[in-house]
């Protein structure tokens, strides 16, 4: 099955979880993704998120790196540059995240690479920015959510800024590389003209708040945390988490007359959606927590299902990989890999009539396609061996490989 980008060459020299995410994303729909890491690994080979270490892959790096082959080049040595800059030349995307100037120091960068292959697109991810007071600074997904403001747009008064739940930061910053490099894909066969890409972290979880920041510098109005612990400083009351009996539920901003029916709290029958939600954000917020903590979960969601109020649950991972819809979505992808066994895993959001998803390789073990890769470009296999033994290029074969042996 072709997936519409085969055909398209990508090679990733990202670490870490943004840009490995964007080539992944890209090697989903079918593009072929060669990954150039050190000899020695990437890095994310090496830090495990949750102590996950797996086999000989560990979970975070497996997560991140499916549907790409690898090479293993010393990128310090003119043979290691070299060999970079034979493949770029059959390259559609050159996808890197070092820090600003290391690309140059290595011979990766935009106006080297151009040279070689006009016609490339050079996606190029950054912390803050490739120029500017902070171009030197390390961009981590934690900082950029505090520095995002992000973290006071929930919560109450009394409580510390609250971080997300997930690497959001590298999430956007991840998909919004994937756009730009569809999108300088889609110019490139239009006029052949490649194009340098540049995407930011700051940037990236900046313009994710397009409504929030928009009402503060539109309208004026500044973002407030209250007495009570609302989901967000610019969403009416009542927004949040209330426990109730047995655990825990979402309810958000229904009307509050109606939700004053359900709950049987006679004072929002009279309250106005838009003025008494803002003015008594706290006293609507403190008597719907009072109310839900009576009754059991299951039944606060029937009946607020059966009166068309937005409510859901609040799920762990072990409930979320059990939700019929997501059974029923194929949420998850569960294939086998030489090394860690039988995988599941979030898979592919993007659904394609015409040209699924796939995976085709699980997440390579270092340089274990090393010698693949330098023959397809026409590297005889006397050079090949030559630059194993230098330690220009390194391979860790596959189990299968050395099986067959």
């Amino acid at each position: 099955m072709r997936g519409v980008l085969t055909g398209y060459k990508v090679l990733d020299c990202s670490i870490a979880m943004a840009g490995p995410f964007a080539a992944q994303r890209l090697g989903d729909l079918g593009a072929e993704v060669i990954k150039i890491e050190p000899t020695t690994g990437e890095w994310q080979r090496h830090v495990s998120a949750g102590g996950a270490r797996g086999n000989r892959i560990n979970v975070s790096f497996l997560s991140l790196n499916r549907n790409k082959r690898s090479i293993a080049v010393d990128l310090k040595s003119p043979e290691g540059r070299q060999v970079v800059h034979d493949l770029v030349k059959t390259a559609d995307i050159f996808l890197q995240n070092y820090r600003t100037g290391v690309a140059e120091r290595l011979g990766v960068d935009y106006p080297t690479l151009s040279r070689l292959n006009p016609r490339m697109v050079y996606v190029s991810i950054s912390g803050y920015g490739e120029t500017g007071p902070y171009a030197q600074k390390p961009g981590q997904d934690l900082i950029l959510q505090g520095m995002s403001g992000a973290m006071l747009s929930a919560g109450s008064l009394d409580q510390p800024p609250a971080p997300s739940g997930q690497y959001v930061v590298d999430a956007i910053t991840a998909y919004s590389a994937f756009e730009g490099a569809l999108a300088a894909l889609f110019h490139r066969e239009r006029t052949g003209e490649g194009q340098l890409v540049q995407v930011n972290m700051l940037d990236a979880i900046t313009t994710m708040q397009m409504q929030e920041l928009s009402v503060f510098t539109v309208a004026g109005k500044p973002q407030t945390r209250s007495a009570e612990p609302h989901a967000h400083v610019y969403i009416r009351a009542p927004y949040g988490v209330f426990q109730t009996r047995d655990g825990y539920i979402i309810v958000a901003f229904p009307p509050l007359r109606k939700l004053g029916e359900l709950i049987g709290e006679p004072s929002f029958l009279t309250m106005d959606d838009e003025v008494d939600s803002w003015t008594r954000r706290d006293e609507i917020f403190a008597k719907t927590r009072e109310r839900l903590r009576t009754e059991a979960s299951a039944e606060w969601l029937d009946r607020f299902a059966a009166n068309d109020v937005w409510a859901g649950p609040v799920y762990g991972f072990a409930d979320l990989v059990a939700d019929p819809q997501v059974i029923h979505n194929g949420t998850f992808v569960e294939y086998d890999h030489p090394t860690e066994g039988r995988v599941t895993t979030p898979g592919f959001p993007i659904r394609m009539s015409e040209t699924p998803c796939t995976v085709r390789y699980g997440a390579p073990l270092a340089g274990e396609h090393s010698r693949a890769i330098l023959a397809e470009i026409g590297y005889p296999t006397e050079r090949i061996e030559e630059l194993l033994r230098g330690g220009v290029i390194a391979e860790t074969p596959s189990p299968a490989a050395v099986a067959d042996e």
